[in-house]
């Protein structure tokens, strides 16, 4: 979001892109050009071919560059659907195969889309959860999935591990746990929508067996995503009707949403190197600037000067810091006042006043994780947001500790 001065209003600094980035006008363009045009994808006659070869085409530009199959690519609405078909559809067919399988591992920081799903899981198909710890950085270790296992392997239903966490930008070692759990041949979900066009992903490669990616994280519209399943991986489906794609997700297909999201993936891939060594530099100053306005402010997460599976060891763009004495709600709403848009964590939490689990599960006490803000960069991201930021950011910091000495 480049600034602007319009009735000497200066624009808001966006820094919120791990909630939703803005769509990138090659995708507005392509979802335009479709959204015009007519077509059921299911259909026989010659709109419903054109619009199916719409959507085979984007499959195919998908799965070229993120390493699958295009048998392999099944279009859902989005992340939290694509994480719900592949706790629920894995644990369903894992256990109706072998009734001992009632057991799912998982990292303590997955999003809330994989652990209300282990949750509901729990509750209604008596399902058991083994959550793996984190180290201080927010990392799972692979010696401590392989522990889990070793409890009781025939009875593990499936692991899901998210490929970089969406709060403190830490990334994990996924092809290391995913040959983790294939020594004794159990299946490995990983939620990989805050690491896509971030970090080097290849679905082939790191040898995961289905990985979520949905649209609007980068640059493509909200409402479509995709849950990469292996071929030979066998998934509950969710949904029924239709009998679309591999009859694991039913539904009309979103010819336009869908060519808009393989334009996205593929630029975003294609990019991806010089993104990231923009958004990385400018993470650094904005985290240094932070650091040098308010010295005691605490730099959450890995600290992104190593590599993790061939790319770096932190997402880019993501700078989440303490500030000790504040409520993080109420420096969110002092910085919007002054144009600073930023979250407290996962978008999805938004409005709820809890600590933030990530945090806590990395050791933090609960007033640090309660005092939390998450930055976060993408590819509209301009020096000016940071400076924007940096200029307000003290004030605003001395304003909520006053007010919370007060109360």
């Amino acid at each position: 979001m480049h600034r602007s001065t319009l009735g000497g209003v200066t624009a808001a600094a966006y820094l919120d892109h791990a909630a939703t980035t803005p769509m990138l006008p090659s995708a507005v363009r392509a979802m335009s050009e479709q959204l015009i045009r007519v077509g059921n994808p299911s259909s026989l006659h010659a709109a419903g071919r054109e619009s199916r070869r719409v959507v085979e085409e984007a499959r195919e530009a998908i799965a070229d560059v993120l390493g699958a199959r295009p048998s392999e690519v099944v279009f859902t609405s989005g992340g939290t659907e694509s994480d719900n078909l592949a706790v629920k559809g894995l644990f369903w067919a894992r256990r109706d195969a072998d009734l001992r399988r009632r057991r799912i591992i998982a990292s303590t920081i997955e999003h809330h889309a994989v652990l209300d799903s282990l949750e509901w899981l729990r509750k209604q198909e008596d399902a058991e959860v083994t959550y793996l710890p984190v180290d201080h950085l927010g990392r799972v270790h692979p010696r401590e999935l392989r522990a889990a296992i070793a409890e009781a392997p025939e009875d593990v239903a499936l692991v899901t591990i998210m490929w970089a966490n969406n709060e403190v930008g830490t990334v994990q070692p996924i092809a290391e746990l995913a040959a983790v759990a294939h020594e004794n041949a159990i299946p490995l979900h990983t939620d990989a929508v805050q690491a896509v066009g971030a970090v080097p992903v290849d679905f082939a490669a790191s040898r995961v067996d289905a990985l979520t990616v949905t649209g609007h994280k980068l640059g493509g519209p909200v409402g479509v995503g995709a849950l990469l399943l292996g071929r030979d991986v066998a998934c509950t489906p969710v949904l029924h009707g239709g009998g679309q794609e591999r009859d694991v997700r039913s539904g009309t297909l979103d010819a336009p949403a869908i060519a808009a999201f393989a334009v996205a993936v593929t630029e975003t891939v294609r990019d991806r190197a010089e993104r990231v060594r923009r958004l990385a530099g400018l993470r650094d100053e904005l985290v240094r600037g932070v650091l040098d306005r308010v010295p005691d402010a605490v730099f959450n997460g890995d600290p992104g000067d190593g590599l993790v599976g061939g790319g770096p060891s932190r997402l880019p763009g993501n700078a989440h810091l303490s500030f000790p004495g504040c409520e993080g709600d109420a420096l969110l709403m002092l910085l919007d006042a002054r144009g600073v848009e930023c979250s407290t964590g996962s978008a999805c939490s938004a409005g709820v006043s809890q600590p933030s689990h990530v945090l806590m599960a990395m050791g933090a006490s609960v007033d640090r994780a309660r005092g939390s803000l998450r930055f976060s960069l993408g590819h509209t991201s301009t020096a000016a947001d940071v400076e924007q930021l940096l200029s307000a950011i003290g004030p605003v910091v001395e304003r909520a500790r006053m007010a919370g000495a007060r109360r």
